[in-house]
C-alpha cells in the first residue's frame, strides 16, 4: 500500500489491491467519532486519501460530485461510494455502518444533554467553537483540493459561475449544479476534429 512520506500530499495510486470489510469499517467508525460537523469531507479526504491511500484525489473529488448532485448528507454518500469502490456492496455496508454508528450513539448522548444543558452560557461558546472550526476544516479541504483538480481557466470560471449562482443569486444548489454541468458538458465535448477543450 502507498503512503504519503508527509503532509497531506495524496498517493499517486488509487485503492490497494485488497481491504478488508473489517479494516473499510474500522477507517469510517474512526472518521465517523471524530469528524466535526461540516468537515466530515475533509476528514474522510484526509484519511481515505492521504493518511491510507485507499483512493487519489481525482477519485475522491468524482464521488464529492456524485454526493453533491444527490439527495442526502456528502459524508454519507461519500461512504457509499468509497466502500462501493473498495469491496463493492459489502463495503458500502461496512462504510455507511462505520460512519453512521458514531454519530447516532454520540449524538443520542448529546440530545439528552443539550435538553439539560442548552440555555447555559458555557454551552453556547462551546457551540460556536465547533460551529467555527468546522467551517475551517470545510475550506481546508476546499483548498487542498483545488490544488489537485483545478489546472485550467475553465476549471476557475466554472467554480466562479457556481458560486456567482448559490451566493449571490440565490439559486438552489440543484439548479445551479444542473446549469453550471450543462454547460461543463457544452464546454468539454467532443470537436470535429476530434478532440476537446479539456487542455485549454
Amino acid at each position: 500500500m502507498n503512503r504519503p512520506s508527509g503532509g497531506e500530499a495524496a498517493p499517486p495510486s488509487a485503492a490497494p489491491t485488497r481491504v478488508t470489510l473489517a479494516q473499510i469499517f474500522t477507517a469510517f467508525l474512526t472518521i465517523g467519532a471524530t469528524s466535526i460537523g461540516g468537515g466530515v469531507v475533509a476528514y474522510l479526504r484526509r484519511g481515505l486519501v492521504a493518511k491510507r491511500g485507499w483512493l487519489d484525489d481525482a477519485t475522491f473529488v468524482q464521488m464529492l460530485s456524485i454526493s453533491e448532485a444527490l439527495p442526502g448528507l456528502n459524508g454519507t454518500n461519500i461512504a457509499i461510494l468509497a466502500g462501493d469502490h473498495l469491496r463493492g456492496i459489502y463495503g458500502a455496508i461496512a462504510a455507511i455502518a462505520g460512519i453512521c454508528l458514531p454519530g447516532a450513539l454520540i449524538m443520542f448522548a448529546v440530545g439528552v444533554a443539550y435538553a439539560a444543558h442548552g440555555d447555559r452560557a458555557v454551552t453556547t461558546a462551546i457551540l460556536a467553537t465547533v460551529a467555527a472550526a468546522a467551517v475551517g476544516l470545510v475550506f481546508s479541504v476546499t483548498a487542498q483540493l483545488g490544488r489537485s483538480t483545478l489546472n485550467r481557466l475553465s476549471d476557475l470560471v466554472f467554480v466562479g459561475l457556481t458560486v456567482t449562482l448559490v451566493h449571490f443569486l440565490h439559486i438552489s444548489v440543484l439548479l445551479a449544479l444542473l446549469i453550471v454541468g450543462a454547460l461543463a458538458i457544452w464546454w468539454h465535448r467532443p470537436r470535429p476534429n476530434g478532440t476537446n477543450s479539456t487542455g485549454s
